[in-house]
């Protein structure tokens, strides 16, 4: 018989969980009607922050009940006035990489392809990632923009040892799965003396790409639709980039080896990917396990598939990686600790 106790315990765990996934979905509706940003000038009654955003009072109060009963926002009912922290906005709001509220929209977009999802656990095969598009990207864009703005010079480049004097005296530089391009043109005005390109197969990504490098008046910069399984044997790059791409891929072994082959004599390959084990039981613990075992199930390894491809999934985690580097050609790898805890960089010559 099951212990009553036990029982007890794990529903008031599934209550938690369901209670998360409601709040998920708030969380991404108060980001895009823009109440955390308004609710972060000072305390208001409901009428005054559905004004302060533009928005009709009684939805606004039903999602402030919501808010201040699951600990979001505090509230005075002498003054009927709710409040956000300033401890929480400083992960709600703003354009730093600390706001974490975008993460709610790439979630409840990951589960919009639910029954999509359930038909690939019944018939096999995978989901196109087209089905996901455009919003994918948008998410993405709206989550790593603030990311490499805060981090990625500091943080990322300057982790990797000489790698911000070899930028400031002039290398070519390659990023592989670029997307919207916003990682390369940081680093093109940053660094002037380098040459910086981006490769995606996303035709409007790439588009956003070269329109940024024009609007930042960027001469350093370039991008092109390209298979990065399939590199061109010239040009030869100092530093090839990856950052939250290799996982995803059709054919990640191809990738890497292409890379490889594209690298100058001496060249580096960095690579950010995620933190993890390539084993199940060593992620029990690490709070962002569930979550992005998640996405892969989601996203990643159902993109992968869909394509016929490895489906290596969002945690296939150091030991893999490792491998995965080795077999492409790469002698040399280092593991270096990110910024960001949940992502690690692996750092590969030849």
């Amino acid at each position: 018989m099951p212990d009553p106790e036990l029982v007890k315990q794990f529903g008031a765990r599934l209550l938690g969980i369901y209670t998360g996934g409601v709040l998920t979905k708030l969380i991404d509706l108060g980001y895009q009607v823009g109440l955390f940003e308004a609710a972060k000038s000072g305390a208001a009654t409901s009428h005054a922050l559905a004004e302060r955003a533009g928005l009709k009072e009684r939805y606004v109060r039903e999602w402030l009940a919501a808010m201040v009963t699951s600990g979001i926002f505090l509230y005075d009912a002498k003054t009927r006035e709710y409040r956000l922290p300033e401890e929480h906005a400083v992960l709600l709001t703003g354009n730093a990489h600390t706001n974490t509220a975008p993460m709610s929209r790439m979630i409840n977009h990951f589960g919009s392809q639910l029954q999509r999802l359930v038909g690939c656990f019944r018939d096999g095969g995978g989901i196109a990632y087209a089905a996901y598009r455009p919003v994918f990207t948008q998410c993405m864009d709206d989550s790593w923009r603030r990311i490499y703005d805060n981090l990625l010079v500091s943080g990322f480049i300057g982790a990797v040892p000489g790698l911000t004097e070899a930028l400031k005296s002039g290398i070519s530089v390659l990023d592989i799965g670029c997307g919207t391009g916003h990682a390369m043109n940081i680093l093109a005005r940053e660094f002037p003396k380098s040459q910086f390109a981006g490769y995606d197969f996303a035709e409007d990504a790439i588009a956003q790409a070269r329109e940024e490098a024009r609007e930042m008046g960027l001469s350093n910069a370039s991008f092109k639709v390209v298979d990065v399984a399939a590199l061109p044997a010239d040009p030869k790059f100092d530093l090839i980039t990856a950052f939250d791409a290799i996982h995803d891929q059709r054919a990640p072994a191809e990738v890497l080896r292409s890379a490889c082959r594209a690298l100058a004599p001496g060249g580096t390959f960095v690579m950010i990917e995620f933190k993890f084990s390539s084993h199940v039981e060593e992620n029990v613990g690490n709070p962002f396990a569930p979550m992005f075992y998640g996405f892969s199930l989601m996203h990643c390894m159902p993109v992968s598939l869909a394509l016929d491809g490895e489906g290596l999934g969002t945690v296939w985690g150091e030991q893999t990686a490792r491998k995965y580097l080795a077999d492409a050609g790469f002698g040399q790898v280092s593991v270096l600790d990110s910024p960001r805890p949940q992502n690690c960089i692996f750092v590969a010559r030849q």
